[in-house]
């Protein structure tokens, strides 16, 4: 048997690469665990609220369709419905009277990006500075610092819940979609809302004629059924909280 002698050097030498090779393996698991960690923390996207009561919420994400945000209102003002809007900072910027009217109207304001952009095309930076802009806009016309956040095209991911999260928002996305972009008729929006509606669902719809149209049906009709119409900050409280 062949016995083997190391040099003091060699073995300070072999004894360094183990503990480098020993730490470098323990700072992995660490970043691991912190990334683990970190995206638990991290509140997922609400595609529903919370109440578990017969409470529902009508998001209405605004890039476009100025012309029809008026009758929007009225129609929210005579049947004493508060609701949510998301808002880019670029039609902010083009419709500040507008979100002043939102804004007085009691309506929850949240913020839709700048520009209306693919968010996981974006670096986190460009992520971020699209949802900063909007806020600075949203908040100078309104009044109020959004903390509500409406991805644009409903893109998310855990990455894009992350830079949401750091920036102070709760990511809101939708349980049913009326798809009302695309201008269908009435009976259909209605259809698409009414017999699928469910305690704690997001209704999602954009300022077009269809919807306008539509509008007092779906109101009419769930509130017959028993449902209260409220904005999603209040839908997505815990029910202890809940009025």
């Amino acid at each position: 048997m062949r016995i083997f002698y190391l040099s003091k050097r060699r073995l300070k030498l072999i004894l360094l690469i183990s503990l480098t090779v020993m730490a470098l393996g323990i700072g992995y698991a660490l970043v691991i665990a912190c990334n683990i960690a970190s995206t638990a923390e991290v509140a997922g996207p609400y595609y529903q609220g919370s109440t578990n009561k017969k409470m529902v919420s009508f998001t209405f994400n605004v890039d476009w369709g100025e012309e029809y945000v008026p009758s929007l209102l009225e129609i929210l003002q005579e049947s004493d419905i508060k609701a949510t809007f998301f808002i880019t900072g670029r039609w902010a910027s083009l419709h500040p009277e507008l979100v002043k009217s939102i804004a007085t109207g009691g309506h929850d304001i949240g913020n839709h990006g700048q520009a209306h952009r693919h968010l996981k095309k974006l670096s986190d930076g460009e992520l971020e500075q699209e949802i900063i802009q909007a806020e600075k806009i949203l908040l100078k016309e309104s009044g109020k610092k959004p903390t509500l956040f409406a991805p644009a095209y409903g893109e998310i991911d855990a990455r894009i819940s992350g830079v949401c999260d750091r920036l102070g928002y709760q990511v809101i996305m939708w349980s049913l979609d009326t798809i009302d972009w695309q201008k269908p008729d009435v009976a259909t929006i209605v259809k698409r809302v009414v017999p699928r509606i469910h305690n704690d669902a997001i209704i999602l719809m954009h300022p077009t004629d269809p919807t306008v149209q539509s509008l007092p049906e779906i109101i009419t009709r769930l509130k017959a059924d028993g449902y209260k119409i409220v904005p999603v900050s209040q839908l997505i409280q815990p029910e202890e909280k809940s009025n």
